[in-house]
């Protein structure tokens, strides 16, 4: 399958680096409107994982500097959105009528009915759309257990992003905390389905840099904890889980290091996967399976991910009230 990426800052990186690391997709295109990154110069990016270079080859792809132009290219299947969030639904929906199967980075959108227009606009041009919650293809988060815990908590933190004006401006991203715990919600729902409820407390000053929450979704016979956002200065990027369940506990730190299964009576148990396991790449292969043959990517539908803007909007209502 041949994809266009479509934004190169960040995500568009290391994306890049995904997509050329399989031998299941072809990079056929790159998107901007900054000509040093059409040159393959990523010195200017940064972000809170080290997952992108300085330096990537392009020499052998097309290089479009509008995404109407990537578009009209015939020889394009599939176009990867790594744009600012305010333009997902409006670059999603035109991929799609324009018959291109799309990978948004998430969040999906900015509410609810924009998710909604992208999913219709996916079954008008009988094409495939998946939102590119990550978090569900890396490792120490795919080794959770669906069944319900006794007590969940997620917990997920960076400093005010550097990169990237846009994300200091809620109109456009959604603020700090939907932006980054974006990722721990769609898990929660991934995992458990659908919570009852949610209160939260927290602080919100984005042009200081703060934007933080700790969120308790209500389940039946059981809480779920999600808590983070941005904090001040160079503060160090972090996540983590703890999750009680009647078998045992799985907890994971990151950068401390791998998940560990803690049952009773038994030695702590290291989850570290037989082979490494790049989620970027596994997300984008599995995009491109789904893709190839028109199939809902039931592993991660839209439909989900949709629910997950949802919650998180709500998760954000609550720390007001």
């Amino acid at each position: 399958m041949r994809i266009a990426v479509c934004g190169l800052g960040f995500m568009g990186a290391t994306h890049i680096k995904a997509i050329t690391a399989s031998p299941a997709v072809t990079l056929a295109a790159v998107v901007s409107s900054d000509p040093k990154k059409l040159a393959g110069d990523f010195s200017g990016v940064g972000g809170n994982l080290d997952t992108t270079s300085d330096a990537i080859d392009l020499s052998s792809v097309k290089k479009y500097s509008t995404i109407e132009q990537t578009l009209a290219d015939p020889e394009i299947d599939a176009v990867d959105l790594c744009l600012p969030t305010y333009l997902h639904a409006p670059q999603a929906i035109a991929a799609l009528a324009a018959g291109k199967h799309v990978l948004i980075e998430k969040p999906m959108a900015l509410n609810g009915a924009d998710c909604d227009a992208i999913i219709a606009a996916a079954k008008a041009a009988n094409r495939m759309v998946m939102c590119a919650q990550v978090l569900r293809f890396f490792p120490m988060y795919s080794v959770l257990p669906k069944d319900k815990p006794r007590a969940a908590r997620f917990r997920r933190r960076c400093a005010a992003p550097g990169w990237g004006a846009w994300l200091k401006d809620k109109s456009r991203s959604g603020g700090g905390v939907f932006d980054l715990l974006i990722h721990d919600v769609d898990l929660m729902i991934h995992l458990y389905g659908s919570p009852r409820a949610v209160t939260a407390t927290g602080y919100e000053d984005l042009a200081a840099g703060v934007d933080l929450i700790d969120a308790q979704f209500q389940y039946d016979g059981f809480t779920v904890s999600v808590s983070g956002g941005w904090h001040p200065g160079a503060y160090p990027f972090s996540m983590e889980y703890t999750i009680v369940t009647a078998a045992g506990t799985y907890d994971y730190s990151f950068p401390a290091g791998d998940p560990v299964f803690y049952a009773p009576g038994a030695e702590p148990q290291m989850l570290t996967p037989a082979e490494p396991v790049d989620g970027y790449r596994a997300q984008i292969e599995y995009f491109v399976q789904c893709a190839s043959q028109n199939q809902l990517p039931a592993d991660c539908l839209p439909e989900t991910s949709a629910e997950a803007v949802r919650w998180t909007i709500l998760m954000e209502e609550a720390r007001w009230k």
